[in-house]
């Protein structure tokens, strides 16, 4: 409501009232700003090749796990899964002086390293738990016709795991694009930032521009529900897969 206000509506406390004039001034304010262009830019660079890494990395380890185990397997995939039970707080110390001793601060690529290896983990385990309910024949019968394991993973198993990886990709963009933690971390200058940590500088330092941040706000989060909307017959059928069965 606030980004359809003029300054005076929400300096009067109207914040949850409908306008009595719609404003649209903030919005134009928004889109005409060469900063929040750039915002949304290192956003999309951030944010695509994170969930493209995480899930192409997931799914060759969860197709490793599910169909081609060897000894100490395991004890692997335990330690890979393992890295979804510590919070981001635990190594974040640690990576911030490793990307310092590699002269990465400041830089995009911090976030994009440390959103991929978040995301290995869920998309291995949910990855490989998908590729177990592949009946195995289906894989005895591909290696009979003399198919490798990349041509097996590629002609037969991705297009049935393909609700699965739309429901991964979902939440992957939606997580890394929402992400406020490691930009603060890992950026200093304005010109790095993505566009949750831009959301919190249209504060002032003795005002809040509510309007501006209210209009941004609506406007950051079209790309996640563009990527939902695009990809919901997938999504809906990956988190229903598996309830019924017979």
């Amino acid at each position: 409501m606030s980004s359809l206000k003029t300054k005076r509506e929400i300096a009067f406390g109207l914040l949850w009232t409908f306008p009595t004039k719609l404003y649209l001034e903030n919005y134009s304010k928004i889109l005409s700003d060469p900063a929040v262009h750039q915002y949304f830019i290192n956003t999309i660079l951030v944010t695509v090749p994170a969930t493209l890494g995480s899930i192409f990395l997931g799914t060759f380890s969860g197709y490793v796990f599910a169909n081609l185990p060897f000894r100490g397997s395991n004890f692997i995939f335990l330690v890979i899964v393992s890295g979804m039970f510590f919070p981001p707080q635990v190594i974040l110390v640690p990576l911030f002086r490793l990307f310092n001793w590699m002269n990465l601060l400041d830089t995009l690529w911090p976030m994009i390293i440390v959103h991929i290896a978040m995301g290995i983990p869920i998309c291995t385990l949910l990855l490989r738990n998908f590729f177990t309910t592949i009946p195995n024949e289906l894989y005895q019968s591909a290696r009979i016709d003399g198919a490798n394991e990349w041509q097996i993973l590629y002609s037969v198993f991705l297009p049935i795991c393909l609700p699965a990886l739309a429901v991964l990709g979902t939440l992957q963009f939606t997580w890394i694009w929402n992400d406020f933690l490691w930009p603060l971390i890992f950026t200093q200058s304005d010109d790095k930032r993505t566009i949750m940590l831009g959301l919190v500088s249209m504060k002032g330092q003795y005002s809040v521009a509510w309007g501006i941040q209210g209009a941004l706000s609506i406007i950051a989060s079209l790309p996640t529900l563009l990527v939902f909307l695009f990809f919901q017959r997938f999504f809906i059928k990956g988190m229903t897969m598996g309830a019924v069965k017979g």
